[in-house]
């Protein structure tokens, strides 16, 4: 397994795998330890697995938690995902970029999301599970939700939307978030 920066995302990291592969199918390590502290991130700090499926279209985000934010690696353990990443910590080189990425079951890629950042993702297949290991357990009073459609991210999302929650329709755009930070 090795680390590679996200240069949009300063802080951000994509852990590649090395699956191996036969005629049963394949195996691969999902999270190494060592590999995770050697880019200088605690690989004790996780403290909550989290899975969700989604289906074709569905969209996801985007999200991010007040207060002290929320760290989380991200995989997308069957099927193909559209993520993406906005940086919204003021003091970040790398404040108010976007970076999108495709995970999937066939790379087992897994995305390192810093605190402050918001994440989103989209179904692209008929079905998407995603795996999350968290910094910090739920708290839904620091839940934090931003339109997916902002026209100041233009976020490009590659299919129409097929159904997301009530929460994620009613977002604030990225200005009246920000207004309340």
């Amino acid at each position: 397994m090795q680390a590679t920066e996200v240069p949009a995302i300063a802080g951000a990291y994509l852990f590649e795998p090395t699956p191996y592969a036969d005629e049963r199918g394949f195996f691969c390590r999902t999270f190494d330890a060592d590999v995770v502290r050697s880019v200088g991130l605690d690989p004790d700090a996780f403290v909550q697995d989290s899975l969700s499926r989604s289906v074709l279209g569905v969209l996801r985000g985007l999200h991010l938690r007040s207060g002290a934010g929320e760290a989380k690696l991200v995989r997308c353990s069957y099927g193909r995902i559209f993520d993406v990443v906005v940086d919204l910590r003021p003091d970040s080189p790398t404040y108010r970029n976007l970076a999108t990425f495709e995970l999937s079951d066939a790379t087992q890629r897994t995305l390192y999301v810093p605190a402050g950042c918001a994440h989103g993702f989209q179904a692209l297949t008929g079905t998407a599970d995603v795996s999350y290991r968290i910094d910090r357990r739920h708290d839904p009073a620091e839940d934090v939700t931003i339109a997916f459609d902002d026209p100041e991210l233009a976020v490009p999302w590659p299919l129409p939307v097929s159904s997301m929650s009530q929460r994620d329709r009613e977002a604030p755009s990225l200005a009246e978030v920000l207004k309340q930070q």
